[in-house]
């Protein structure tokens, strides 16, 4: 970590989700807690834990998790390590997906599961109402609007304060938007993988968050030109990808996830890393690969 560097989630600003709930934008993803295969308990649950803790101390009000991270140990963590909560500190969680095994994930998007799944994250989680509930992704087995209809519900309901999609296309936003107000999308993205670029554009017109995963991406060549940026920089490879998607657009919320309180402040410096102009449209020039679903 540089001195130029400072080690606060607030040192990139903050940005307010669907008009009511103030995060700093550099936010914290609960996936790498989890044990091998993103299953299962961590192997140091007392370092997963102090690991969340650490992230508070640094300014972090925005983690990201989901019910199939475990499934349910990363929610169960940030329940044992933070509750009660901070009454700034917002959690996302998710559903849609479900999972056989270690490594394997598969689909299930129908109002009986999302509505069964809201349930397991508000009593792992502690809480009587999840601020931001994400669908993980579209199922193609269930009628999108099905899905959507089901979270609306829940909003109405009072368990869901605003509801958000994961892993989606601009079409799936605006199909969304015409049942519920949508409050953030998640999609990989990175300076190496703009596939959903027009979908970032989209949510800066509208004011909906963007909440990008993968922020490295995984081209050869994006690694190669970040690597020679770093050192420019005096900074590490993933604090100058972190501070590209930063800069991109005042509505996306990087949220790097990792198991060590190490890496953890490695990444929160980068808030307040600033990225030069030339270094910005240096890297927003690599080429990206084909996207995957996940997140």
């Amino acid at each position: 970590m540089n001195n130029h560097q400072t080690l606060s989630a607030a040192a990139a600003g903050t940005f307010t989700i669907g008009g009511d709930l103030i995060v700093n934008r550099m936010g914290y993803g609960a996936m790498r807690i989890t044990g091998p295969g993103v299953w299962g308990p961590p192997a140091d649950k007392t370092a997963a834990l102090a690991t969340l803790r650490r992230t508070i101390e640094v300014g972090v009000n925005l983690i990201d998790t989901a019910d199939s991270y475990g499934p349910g140990t990363s929610e169960e963590l940030i329940a044992e390590a933070l509750y009660p909560y901070q009454a700034e500190l917002v959690i996302a969680t998710k559903a849609g997906w479900e999972r056989p095994g270690p490594g394997q994930w598969t689909h299930n998007a129908s109002p009986k599961h999302l509505t069964e799944a809201l349930e397991g994250s508000l009593k792992r989680l502690r809480l009587d109402r999840i601020d931001v509930y994400q669908l993980h992704a579209p199922d193609n087995a269930v009628s999108f609007e099905a899905s959507v209809d089901a979270l609306a519900s829940l909003r109405k309901q009072g368990k869901i304060r605003h509801v958000a999609l994961s892993n989606v296309t601009r079409e799936h936003v605006e199909r969304a938007r015409n049942i519920v107000p949508i409050v953030s999308v998640q999609n990989r993205y990175s300076f190496a993988d703009r596939e959903s670029d027009f979908i970032v554009d989209y949510c800066e017109q509208n004011n909906i968050a963007f909440l990008p995963w993968a922020p490295l991406g995984q081209a050869r060549e994006a690694h190669d030109a970040i690597k020679k940026l770093a050192n420019d920089l005096e900074a590490t490879p993933l604090q100058v990808a972190l501070a590209w998607l930063l800069k991109r657009s005042k509505v996306i919320l990087p949220i790097p996830g990792t198991s060590s309180i190490k890496h953890l402040e490695e990444n929160i410096a980068a808030a307040g890393l600033e990225l030069p102009q030339a270094a910005y449209e240096q890297l927003s020039a690599v080429s990206h690969p084909p996207v995957s679903l996940r997140g």
